[in-house]
């Protein structure tokens, strides 16, 4: 089994759990709220805006033996950059405050789920963004174009208006998937594996939890309407 399958045989369970969130399947059966999907947004700004960051940090954690692993960093950081502000442009094409966004800071489990990905890369491996990776691009590929079709159906949205990161995530993701799968693939050392393991399992929770507290702040907001 190669390296790519045993990661994705050993996630399934947290996978499976990311998937079956209640606002996940909802968002994928019927659309939510223009508030919740900009609500998305924001929670997606505040942990896009890290990613160059983070692989510039493992860039930095690196030995010269990771030269393959640094050259796909440093190109996915090119791939990566900027993609803060499309979020952002989204925002405001549908009317939300993006500047307040940006001002801001995300819910806990978004923080928490930065945070994390920081310590494992400076205190576990330099291998532990892809696990991050794996789950983010994974899930944009697999999910992304599906949402945002039933997204802009449910808002009464004809056009890409507001839905560039997610429409461009659900394309360019399928190419992403597959560089990922040749890397990962080409990864042999144990701890560096079991890293990437690891870190998918917590990104997956922590994502997850990402949507639902999404879900119970609308909640909480249209109760007390």
């Amino acid at each position: 089994m190669q390296f790519f399958e045993r990661l994705f045989a050993e996630t399934r369970t947290e996978r499976d759990a990311f998937i079956a969130t209640p606002v996940i399947q909802r968002a994928l059966r019927q659309g939510v709220p223009a508030g919740m999907y900009i609500a998305f947004l924001g929670q997606a700004y505040h942990h896009v805006r890290h990613t160059c960051r983070l692989l510039g940090t493992a860039v930095a954690r690196c030995t010269d033996r990771d030269q393959r692993y640094i050259n796909a960093l440093l190109e996915y950081i090119e791939e990566e950059r900027g993609h803060e502000e499309w979020i952002l442009d989204d925002i405001r094409a549908l009317g939300g405050d993006a500047e307040a966004v940006r001002a801001g800071q995300g819910d806990l489990p978004c923080r928490l789920m930065v945070a994390y990905v920081y310590y494992a890369i400076e205190h576990v491996s330099p291998y532990a963004m892809l696990g991050m990776v794996h789950v983010l691009e994974g899930m944009s590929a697999a999910l992304a174009t599906a949402a945002a079709g039933t997204l802009k159906t449910a808002l009464g949205i004809q056009d890409g208006r507001g839905f560039s990161y997610l429409g461009s995530h659900g394309s360019l993701d399928q190419e992403h998937v597959a560089f990922f799968r040749d890397l990962v693939n080409g990864i042999d050392d144990s701890i560096a594996q079991e890293a990437i393991i690891e870190t998918a399992r917590v990104v997956y929770k922590l994502y997850a939890d990402m949507f639902s507290t999404i879900e119970a702040r609308h909640a909480a907001v249209s109760h007390a309407a």
